[in-house]
């Protein structure tokens, strides 16, 4: 009942949002409601979570296609990623009740931000294929309209159009996909699907379309060009819902398809979702590293982070169809911890964005500075989201990606050649978008948070009113706590994954708690627990040793440089100054990177410029020449409009022809 009344709020929500939106303090009351109404859901996947299989709880309800009653369902996946959704829903909720006074067009956004998060629970509940596809367009077709809200940028313009075109195209695979599923009978309930065998070509196509349909919303290489467009230009608090949530729900369709409905994949599929899934996350981090839109920057590295994740899929895949349930386990755990772990630090970093366009008004790197000083509870909370995204110890991310490595050592122990050698590839693109990260995280908060304005918004930048900075340091906490008891997160996850896999896989079997386990007791242990305490003996012992021995007076002065006080902004790296090592490294070839400098003559006080220029492969080589393709073929189709009635009545007389031989070929 809680669940079902969450979910009848968020649409009541939303036409208050419609009637009262002129009122500013309607925005708030939406927001507050959302939160409610997340929290409900949160606590209704919590309960469910690591439940029997064979009572989840269901529900049918009598509409949906004619003659066919609509079916929901949460069993243990679905109440796993309800969790995922509404614990960022809830924080996003929390932020936006002080956020969405500094939206360009708050009433343009509150209508549709509880029905963007009424769509994506939708998903995670339904039980047949029709059900399942009208809530994805939901989610889909809110999130549009949000990225829409600033339409009086041609940028968000081209966002919103490229977004609809790839929501479309999603949409467009899973109809099919799930047709092939039902097969002949039609019955598109999910239970009739798990049961239904597929002949090997359909088989073959409904893992095909599964990938491009669901692959295209997550955000996989090629797949990804409408997230770095579309992600930045929705408001900052349903950037976060977006990037980190949204691709989760993909990620679930995935998940639900390959693993539950189908359940008969190759490990030739395994083997290619793990090499998209490498190449997903070295492309995605190179091209965030290169960004100076911090919001473009966080977008791509979400595309990074769903590789990473999607490279634990194709293992499991791979591992469960040669025969090692328990390594396909331990895989699939891994690929759901660190979604679970995305979708909380990326959160935190797109609502600290959020912090910093409040405070500035700017979220360009070159435009910031120093904002540590200024706003100490902000930069603290996305230290730690930027130190979790590094995967760096003992936090979150460290956790769910050590996992994933685990994983990828027991791959070459595979009778197929093709792991054997591909694991190892994998595995070392992998540590290389992990190195990747790093870097560019070091940079974006050193170059947005350390160091000295470079902009006189950046000078007069003030700290978020306290709901903010409290849903700020909540999400910091969970990165703490994530990373500090994985234990608690694995042996929940091995539960979920026990139905898909047939096997229940507690990743701290050999050592016990707190220690973390996978291969045994020898070998890859690891205990985020006995980390945080040590660290923080030691941290504690430092601060004893400073106070005791130091000196006890603070002291503070300005920056100086050689000798002298310091206060020029240009003396110090900017964002493109740390990343011109990585450009010439990394991106000459991919990206075609280019550096022009303009030198004036001499005597000429004229400034002297560097231009650098980069061009998205992708971009480039795809989607613009299957734009002109397009655009070649209409201009030819187009000529049908104009002509003559002999030519129509031709037409018709040759298709009416075409028509009759097939008929009589066909005959017996």
């Amino acid at each position: 009942m809680l669940i079902a009344a969450a979910f009848a709020t968020l649409p009541a929500l939303s036409l208050f949002a419609l009637l009262f939106g002129r009122r500013a303090w309607s925005h708030a009351v939406v927001y507050l409601g959302c939160l409610g109404a997340s929290l409900c859901l949160l606590a209704g996947g919590l309960v469910h979570l690591g439940g029997h299989p064979g009572a989840a709880p269901t529900l049918v309800l009598p509409f949906g296609l004619p003659w066919v009653e609509a079916h929901f369902r949460l069993d243990n996946l679905s109440a796993l990623f309800m969790v995922i959704v509404d614990l960022s829903a809830a924080a996003a909720s929390a932020f936006g009740i002080a956020y969405g006074s500094h939206v360009p067009e708050p009433r343009r956004v509150t209508p549709f931000f509880p029905l963007f998060l009424f769509g994506m629970n939708g998903v995670l509940v339904a039980d047949d294929a029709f059900m399942f596809l009208v809530a994805w367009e939901f989610m889909s077709l809110a999130s549009w309209a949000l990225v829409l809200a600033d339409h009086t940028r041609a940028e968000n313009r081209k966002a919103a159009m490229v977004y609809l075109t790839m929501a479309g195209f999603g949409t467009f695979c899973l109809l099919p996909c799930f047709g092939l599923m039902a097969g002949p009978g039609g019955d598109y309930t999910f239970a009739a699907m798990r049961v239904h065998e597929l002949a090997p070509t359909a088989g073959f196509l409904v893992v095909l379309l599964v990938l491009l349909g669901a692959g295209s919303k997550a955000g996989l290489v090629p797949l990804h060009a409408w997230l770095p467009l579309a992600h930045p230009a929705a408001p900052s608090h349903v950037s976060a819902l977006m990037s980190g949530v949204m691709t989760k729900v993909a990620l679930y369709g995935l998940i639900r398809v390959l693993f539950d409905l189908h359940g008969e994949v190759g490990w030739q599929w395994g083997a290619a979702m793990m090499v998209v899934g490498g190449v997903t996350a070295v492309l995605g981090v190179l091209y965030a590293v290169l960004q100076d839109d911090l919001k473009v920057l966080l977008a791509y590295s979400t595309v990074e982070n769903i590789g990473v994740a999607v490279i634990g899929l194709g293992l499991a895949l791979a591992f469960k169809d040669s025969g090692e349930p328990a390594l396909a386990a331990l895989a699939l755990v891994a690929g759901l911890y660190h979604a679970l772990n995305h979708s909380i630090f990326k959160s935190l970093l797109f609502l600290g964005t959020g912090a910093i366009l409040t405070a500035t008004g700017e979220k360009s790197l070159n435009a910031l500075g120093g904002l540590l000083n200024r706003m100490p509870w902000t930069g603290a909370a996305f230290l730690v989201g930027a130190a979790a995204i590094s995967a760096l110890p003992p936090l979150n991310g460290f956790v769910s990606e050590w996992l994933i490595f685990q994983s990828l050592f027991q791959g070459p122990s595979l009778p197929h050649w093709a792991m054997k050698f591909g694991v190892p590839v994998v595995g070392a693109l992998l540590a290389l978008a992990a190195a990747l990260a790093a870097a560019c995280f070091v940079r974006a908060y050193g170059v947005a948070f350390l160091g000295r304005p470079r902009s006189e918004a950046a000078r007069g930048a003030v700290e978020v009113p306290a709901v903010m900075r409290l849903t700020l340091v909540v999400l910091a906490a969970l990165c703490v706590l994530l990373g500090a008891m994985p234990v608690v997160v694995t042996d929940s996850l091995s539960g979920v994954i026990a139905p898909l896999i047939g096997v229940h896989f507690p990743v701290s079997a050999d050592l016990g708690w707190p220690w973390l386990s996978p291969v045994g007791a020898t070998r890859g242990s690891y205990s985020g627990t006995v980390l945080v305490m040590v660290g923080a003996l030691m941290f504690g012992a430092a601060i004893l040793a400073v106070h005791g021995l130091g000196v006890r007076t603070l002291r503070r002065a300005a920056a100086w440089d050689c000798g002298h006080v310091e206060d020029n902004p240009a003396s110090q790296y900017t964002g493109d100054s740390f990343a011109q090592p990585l450009r010439r490294v990394f991106a000459a070839t991919p990206f075609r990177a280019r550096e022009t400098v303009e030198m004036p003559e001499p005597g000429d006080l004229g400034p002297a410029r560097h231009t650098v220029h980069l061009i998205d492969p992708v971009w480039q080589g795809l989607y613009v020449s299957l734009g002109r393709l397009v655009d070649a073929i209409a201009d030819q189709v187009n000529r049908l409009q104009f002509l003559t009635v002999r030519r129509y009545l031709l037409m018709m007389f040759a298709t009416l022809v075409l028509l009759l031989l097939v008929v009589a070929v066909r005959q017996p």
